[in-house]
């Protein structure tokens, strides 16, 4: 079940650059959807599994969020191409600071045996899966030529972005409290 869970995680990996190919060279938005849509429920699914086996693990925990991250940025910079859009590149490239910075608090709370300020929290599990969403419905609207459902997305990326920026706020403040 171990090496199972660990292949979660490495899929989302492995299929990130294939999901931008598809989406800037290939047009094929229908089997980006599908493979994103499998990538972030793998996301669910290793931890969800890990937690249920008490298979967690420091590797798990190391490399999850950066699969995630992986994932994130490659979506990030296939939809700002595709898209053409400004928009989707500089929120994205906020998201991505962000992810950066709260990478440097978790290591910077390893090092002073203080992890628990940067533990995942409920609305970090709500930021990703926000993000997820919105970045699923650009594909989505991307796949069926919906001008509507991509200008939809773009709230929904807007809102992302909110619960992305309170997070890392959130972790900043619990970091450097005394």
């Amino acid at each position: 079940m171990n090496y199972f869970i660990q292949s979660l995680t490495y899929f989302r990996i492995l299929i990130s650059p294939i999901i931008f190919l598809f989406i800037t060279f290939y047009d094929l938005y229908g089997w980006a959807l599908f493979l994103f849509f499998l990538a972030s429920i793998s996301d669910y699914w290793d931890g969800f599994l890990a937690r249920k086996y008490n298979l967690e693990s420091i590797t798990g925990a190391v490399l999850d969020p950066i699969a995630d991250k992986i994932l994130v940025t490659f979506i990030i910079l296939a939809l700002s191409i595709e898209l053409s859009s400004v928009f989707i590149g500089f929120v994205g490239g906020i998201m991505l600071v962000r992810e950066f910075w709260v990478g440097a608090l978790r290591d910077l709370n390893a090092r002073q045996n203080n992890s628990d300020a940067t533990k995942v929290t409920f609305l970090a599990k709500i930021k990703t899966f926000t993000q997820l969403f919105a970045f699923s419905s650009y594909l989505l609207g991307m796949t069926l030529n919906h001008s509507l459902i991509l200008f939809i997305s773009n709230f929904l990326l807007l809102l992302a972005l909110i619960i992305t920026l309170q997070t890392g706020l959130s972790y900043t403040m619990s970091t450097f409290k005394e």
